[in-house]
C-alpha cells in the first residue's frame, strides 16, 4: 500500500492527539491533517502536521477533505465525557449526525476508507449479555445511556452505509476501556476514590485496553487494507474486587435497592446528575473477546487487562511523587 494522506477527526483528544504523532511517525503516511473543533489543542503543539479547526456537523467538511486529497479519514470525534452544560441533543448532533456528515463527506470527497471508533458500550450493559461477546453478538446499547444509546444508532447507520455505499471501506473498532499513563475520565475517577464500591451479587468485570495499543491498531488500519469490525480489549478480565485489591484499597459491596435510593435521594438535592439508572454500568459490564482482533486482524494485544490497569496504577503513582518531589 502507497503513502496514505489521513484527517482525523477529533485530534485533540486523548487518543486523537497519541494518533496524530503516531501517524506522522509512520513511514506509510504523507499527508496528515488534524482536525478538531477547538483552536489547535495544546496535545498537538510541536507536531508538524496540518492543523484545520473544523466542526464535524459542518456541511464544509467534504470540500475540506476533497481540497487536502485524504485518502483516509479516522473518525474519532464523540462526546464521551459530556460536559455540565452538556444535553442529549447536543450529544445526539455530535456523535450521531456528525457521524453521518462525515460520512457523506468522505463519499462526496471519494475517500478510500474511513475508521471509526464506536466502542464496547454499543453492546449495552445488560444482565443476559454473553460471557465474552462477539463481533457478530447483537448491538443493544442502552436508551438511558446517552453514549452507549448514540454508538448503537452510529453502527445501525455504518451498517446501512456498507449496504448502500460498498466502495467506501470501513474499519470499525469496539474498544473495551482505554487506560494508560495519562488517562483520566469517568472510570478512573471510581479508582482515585478512597473505597472502591461495586454492586452487590456482581463480578463488575473491567476489560482493559492499553491506549498504545489503541494507537497501533488505528495507525495499522489507516496503513494496510483491512476492514471490518473489531473489538479492542487486552487478555483478560479484572474484577472490581480485584481491582480495589490491586489498588490496596476496600472493597464495598453495595445492594442494589440502596444504591438506588441513595442515588435517587442525591440527585434530588442536586449532589450528582446520576441517577438509579447508571447502576447498570457497573452491575452488568459488557465483556469483550478479542479473539477476532487477533486471528481477523493479525494483532496482539502488548499488554492484558490486568497489565494495563498496573501500567496506568504505576504511571499515576510515578506523577504523586514527582508532584510532591
Amino acid at each position: 500500500m502507497s503513502a496514505v494522506n489521513v484527517l482525523v477527526t477529533g485530534a485533540g483528544g486523548y487518543i486523537g492527539s497519541q494518533v496524530t504523532r503516531a501517524l506522522r511517525a509512520s513511514a506509510n503516511v504523507g499527508k496528515v491533517v488534524a482536525m478538531d473543533v477547538r483552536e489547535r489543542p495544546a496535545g498537538l503543539s510541536g507536531v508538524n502536521i496540518e492543523f484545520a479547526q473544523g466542526d464535524v456537523r459542518d456541511s464544509s467538511i467534504a470540500s475540506q477533505i476533497k481540497a487536502r486529497a485524504i485518502d483516509v479519514v479516522i473518525h474519532l470525534a464523540s462526546i464521551v465525557t459530556p460536559g455540565k452544560n452538556s444535553n442529549r441533543e447536543f450529544e445526539y448532533s455530535v456523535d450521531v449526525l456528525g457521524t453521518r456528515n462525515v460520512l457523506d463527506a468522505c463519499l462526496a470527497a471519494g475517500v478510500e476508507k474511513i475508521i471509526v471508533t464506536s466502542s464496547g458500550a454499543a453492546y449495552g450493559y445488560h444482565a443476559d449479555s454473553p460471557a465474552w461477546l462477539k463481533e457478530t453478538d447483537p448491538l443493544r446499547g442502552n436508551p438511558e445511556f446517552a453514549y452507549s444509546d448514540h454508538k448503537r444508532q452510529v453502527e445501525e447507520m455504518l451498517r446501512d452505509y456498507r449496504q448502500k455505499h460498498p466502495k467506501l471501506k470501513q474499519l470499525v473498532f469496539r474498544p473495551g476501556t482505554v487506560i494508560g499513563g495519562a488517562a483520566s475520565n469517568q472510570i478512573t475517577a471510581l479508582f482515585e476514590k478512597p473505597v472502591v464500591m461495586g454492586v452487590a451479587g456482581s463480578d463488575s468485570p473491567f476489560v482493559f485496553i492499553w491506549d498504545q495499543d489503541v494507537v497501533d491498531c488505528i495507525v495499522r488500519g489507516a496503513t494496510t487494507d483491512l476492514a471490518g469490525i473489531y473489538n479492542l480489549a487486552g487478555d483478560g478480565a479484572l474484577s472490581l474486587r480485584e481491582i480495589a485489591g490491586i489498588l490496596g484499597k476496600p472493597y464495598l459491596p453495595i445492594p442494589r435497592k440502596a444504591l438506588e435510593l441513595s442515588l435517587k435521594a442525591l440527585r434530588k438535592l442536586g449532589l450528582t446528575r446520576y441517577g438509579p439508572e447508571q447502576i447498570a454500568f457497573l452491575q452488568y459490564r459488557p465483556v469483550l473477546s478479542n479473539e477476532n482482533l487477533k486471528s481477523g486482524f493479525h494483532y496482539v494485544p502488548r499488554k492484558t487487562s490486568r497489565e494495563a490497569f498496573l501500567y496506568y496504577l504505576d504511571a499515576r503513582r510515578n506523577l504523586r511523587k514527582n508532584i510532591a518531589g
